[in-house]
């Protein structure tokens, strides 16, 4: 016997279920029409306006969002309030994309002609290749309409996910034809943690100056016991004479060293410390950097040292001070 959860995951997954449908038929509907959307909006001098009502105004204004953030500039225009001054807005060099499922709105009745005397370019998302907005279009992007997910089949699902994914598709084919990089991308997103994870760099967070652990060769282990303790990092770096880097000591080593030998916190560190430690570029981000770290083999490392052209520590980078930065592995 069916459980009141039964059938609240069977009905979830049948409205999933759906929504793929719709999805699977927008894919194998790509095709001319899709090119010359594309080449439109990479041609256009001006901006791109993305226009609808209702469920398909939000869907446009998630659209013009992620448009603008992937390198071409494009804003919403409600398509009711175009009659009432918004118009102005639009220009001859724009190219205005209206999303509306009938194509067939009332709100469409002057927007769409006024559009047309001003000369841009208009594509139209609809699921009706004969409506009233696909007569007006320069260019239809066609998708199906006909099955709405969900156990009515009323409400604007499956239409609002294909009409969306459908901007996400001009987004991402407009990003791949204009060589968008990461590095533009980063600068249109400097805040919050998608900020932080493209533009944050290791210099940035590492710990320096008196901040950094380091003993010389000629020092003993009881001194870079004191100097790990100091500093609370658990480790401190190793340099010769000359200042560079030439090895590590962490509190695991001084640990076994401790226990096997009487002498040992008298040992010159340079006799025991672990040669050719992991070093990383200042420049690199701090997120590649914990990436580096927790896929390191044959284990996670904790920390790194930063080293100049000379080979001489700079800073040193803990895992903590990444984590302390609001950064996460994804």
């Amino acid at each position: 016997m069916k459980t009141a959860s039964d059938t609240i995951i069977a009905g979830a997954r049948q409205v999933i279920d759906e929504e793929i449908e719709g999805l699977k038929s927008l894919r194998d509907r790509l095709g001319a029409e899709l090119v010359r959307a594309v080449e439109a909006i990479r041609n256009c001098r001006g901006r791109v306006i993305v226009s609808g009502v209702g469920k398909s105004g939000q869907i446009a204004q998630k659209i013009a969002s992620t448009l603008t953030s992937t390198g071409t500039p494009s804003f919403y225009v409600h398509a009711f309030e175009a009659g009432h001054g918004d118009l102005g807005l639009v220009h001859r060099e724009d190219v205005v994309i209206v999303i509306s499922k009938s194509g067939m709105g009332d709100e469409l009745r002057d927007f769409l002609p006024a559009l047309k005397k001003l000369g841009v370019c208009l594509i139209g998302m609809t699921a009706s290749p004969s409506s009233y907005l696909a007569q007006h279009a320069d260019v239809v992007l066609e998708f199906d309409g006909s099955r709405e997910a969900g156990c009515l089949g009323l409400a604007p699902t499956t239409s609002a996910t294909v009409s969306l994914v459908l901007g996400h598709v001009l987004a991402s084919a407009l990003m791949e034809q204009r060589g968008f990089t990461a590095e533009q991308f980063a600068q249109s997103h400097p805040g919050g943690m998608l900020g932080r994870r493209l533009n944050l760099k290791v210099r940035e967070v590492m710990r320096t100056g008196k901040a950094m652990p380091v003993v010389r060769e000629t020092q003993t282990l009881r001194e870079a016991l004191f100097e790990t303790m100091e500093k609370s990092i658990g480790c401190a770096g190793v340099v010769d004479a000359k200042g560079v880097l030439t090895g590590i000591v962490t509190d695991g080593d001084l640990k076994r060293i401790i226990t096997r030998r009487d002498d040992a916190l008298e040992v010159p560190v340079g006799d025991v410390m672990t040669r050719h430690p992991k070093t990383i570029d200042g420049e690199i981000l701090a997120a590649e950097a914990l990436e580096k770290m927790e896929m390191n083999l044959p284990g996670p490392l904790l920390m790194y040292f930063v080293v100049d052209a000379d080979g001489k520590p700079t800073g040193l980078l803990h895992v903590h001070d990444i984590l302390r930065a609001g950064l996460r592995s994804e």
